[in-house]
């Protein structure tokens, strides 16, 4: 199958330099529905679903190739590829923050920059490092993920929009989590949540913007100084919301962080 359709790839935008948008986890390429418009006029605008999300190409999806996020992170070297685009800005929200470093690592020629969209390298608490869970409450979440997705998914939710968002938007990242298949979200948290990638965040060389949320029970704010103290090039942004999707809860303020960051990328600006 094309690659384009196999992750429902859109574009818009009447900019030269790219702009991709990846989502996170139980959402897909309609969550920056708020966000990825303020750019089409500098940027060709791409958005685009991770296998096994959204409108992607679900017979794609590979248990195997997707245990861990490096298969992800194939994709998306493989996707950008296929595009033929000058090198893109990449936006990752969540556990697509960490797939777009560990693309830049493996082919930084394709990007210009990340921005890393309340992030994680290590959600496990591990001595100094505050990455937000103890081992045994993750064992907890997935196992109440195995049991019931869609239960879970009905108490995680709120947990994880915080209280800035509007209900109407928490029914709507209801409604997008609803969509994913339940053994694909099984792997897909699991490759997530359990994952560690501290130990490659020195190999990154393409310069990156980390956005944070100052009240994030997913993703604290010290995982966001971490990340700024061990990226090399790196700039940290503290937005003053709560919840994990701040391209939801505070879209405007998110726009506002990105073009600042972005300026310096935009022609009249060199």
């Amino acid at each position: 199958m094309d690659i384009l359709k196999r992750h429902h790839v859109s574009s818009y935008g009447s900019g030269v330099q790219p702009i991709l948008f990846s989502h996170g986890f139980g959402t897909d390429q309609h969550a920056w529905q708020y966000v990825a418009p303020a750019f089409a006029a500098r940027h060709r605008v791409v958005l685009f679903d991770l296998v096994g999300a959204g409108s992607s190409d679900k017979a794609a999806y590979d248990f195997t190739r997707y245990n861990t996020l490096e298969g992800y992170a194939d994709d998306l070297v493989t996707l950008l590829r296929a595009l033929q685009l000058p090198k893109a800005v990449y936006v990752g929200h969540s556990v697509s923050g960490m797939i777009g470093v560990l693309a830049a690592i493996r082919a930084p020629e394709l990007f210009e920059r990340l921005v890393l969209l309340a992030a994680s390298p290590c959600y496990l608490n591990d001595g100094d490092y505050s990455g937000g869970f103890e081992a045994t409450d993750l064992e907890e979440l997935l196992g109440f993920l195995d049991r019931d997705y869609r239960a879970w998914s009905n108490t995680m939710v709120p947990n994880l929009v915080g209280g800035d968002m509007r209900p109407e938007l928490v029914d709507e990242v209801l409604d997008s989590f609803s969509r994913v298949d339940p053994a694909i979200a099984r792997q897909f948290a699991r490759a997530t949540f359990l994952s560690d990638y501290r130990s490659q965040l020195a190999q990154l060389q393409v310069p990156s913007l980390i956005i944070q949320c100052a009240d994030d029970s997913v993703a604290p704010a010290e995982v966001g100084h971490y990340l700024h103290d061990h990226l090399a090039g790196s700039t940290l942004e503290i937005l003053n919301t709560t919840g994990h999707y701040p391209h939801l809860s505070a879209p405007v303020a998110t726009i506002a962080c990105l073009e600042r960051y972005l300026r310096a990328t935009w022609p009249s600006a060199n």
